[in-house]
């Protein structure tokens, strides 16, 4: 819904073409350097040997399709829509997808995030098809690069993990992220997995968060481990994100994006 995008306006003057995204709370489809900011995700992805994607949208998100047809053809990725009828949580946002990953593994990560090649990589090329696998970003990686504070990083979630990596319980919006270090260092989920179908089961059967009354994605993969429906590796990472929350945001995004993909950036 993009609610702290749209609450930030206020806080800087933009190009009235950005500012139209940023006023409905689009925040995937807000123009960074003249494309849509998923793009940019979606020409990694390609450039990863990753063939289909599915965009899970709300309704009022359809008229952008035929633009996504475009980059389609272009990218030579197969871009499908899943609709989210209601904004009920990210755990609902990926059972909406189940129709399109059908049988398959399947990477799942966030539209309002840019994650580079080398988080990306070690994701994709696990070996273990059995099991589900999930990014943790080291703390001290996540802070030294892209647009991370300790504030922001509060936010979001860390793990614990057990001597083998096994994903063990996930702490949402930890108040000192710094007291759940594992011997890999503070892990940091920044919504990077890899699912088997199990997920869409713990996201069908997983209850509203009793506070913020969502569908959590977290709660569901809890859920997931704590029944026995697939376990969690979880792949250290040395890596960073960008993360498109605020309009005060988007200048500097600009910025690093020019920087990591250099000219293949231009307009």
């Amino acid at each position: 819904m993009g609610k702290r995008m749209r609450s930030s306006l206020s806080q800087v003057s933009l190009d009235p073409q950005i500012e139209k995204f940023a006023k409905l709370g689009w925040k995937p489809f807000i123009p960074i350097s003249g494309k849509p900011f998923i793009y940019h995700q979606l020409r990694v992805l390609a450039g990863l040997k990753i063939r289909e994607a599915c965009l899970v949208v709300g309704p009022e998100h359809l008229e952008l399709r035929s633009y996504f047809d475009e980059v389609s053809r272009e990218l030579g990725i197969s871009i499908s829509f899943a609709i989210q009828e209601k904004p009920l949580g990210t755990a609902d946002a990926v059972y909406a997808a189940r129709d399109f990953a059908g049988d398959d593994v399947f990477l799942a990560l966030n539209g309002d995030n840019f994650y580079p090649r080398d988080a990306l990589d070690p994701v994709i090329r696990a070996e273990d098809h059995n099991s589900c696998y999930v990014g943790g970003f080291r703390l001290e990686s996540l802070l030294s690069s892209g647009n991370f504070g300790p504030e922001r990083v509060r936010s979001f979630a860390v793990m614990e993990v057990d001597d083998n990596l096994n994903l063990v319980r996930i702490i949402e919006k930890p108040e000192n992220p710094g007291a759940y270090r594992t011997r890999y260092g503070v892990l940091v989920n920044m919504n990077l997995w890899r699912f088997s179908p199990a997920i869409f089961e713990a996201c069908r059967r997983v209850k509203p968060h009793p506070i913020r009354g969502e569908l959590e994605l977290t709660a569901a993969v809890q859920l997931m481990i704590d029944e026995g429906l697939c376990g969690v590796k979880v792949i250290p990472l040395d890596s960073w994100v960008l993360d498109l929350t605020y309009s005060t945001d988007i200048e500097f995004i600009e910025r690093a994006l020019r920087r990591v993909l250099g000219e293949d950036l231009s307009p």
